[in-house]
């Protein structure tokens, strides 16, 4: 992990694109800016994780899953 320091006001740049400013501090929190391109999605990292785990779960397929498929497939072959 890179760890910087930077004061309120202060930015750093993610690549040529996504710049990172530092709004101000209060306590133990830190608000910041972030200017990123129109097209790119931004998650808190709680609601990445919970993104992340139900894409995995809906890849997941369970064989109960499958014979369901298959009963449907065989029913309509028999119309």
């Amino acid at each position: 992990m890179l760890i910087l320091t930077r004061r309120p006001g202060e930015s750093l740049y993610l690549g040529d694109n996504i710049r990172i400013t530092i709004l101000g501090m209060q306590g133990k929190q830190v608000k910041i800016g972030l200017d990123v391109p129109g097209d790119m999605v931004v998650y808190r990292e709680e609601v990445y994780r919970r993104v992340m785990e139900e894409n995995r779960m809906a890849l997941e397929t369970s064989n109960a899953d499958l014979l369901a498929a298959t009963q449907i497939w065989h029913d309509k072959t028999k119309e």
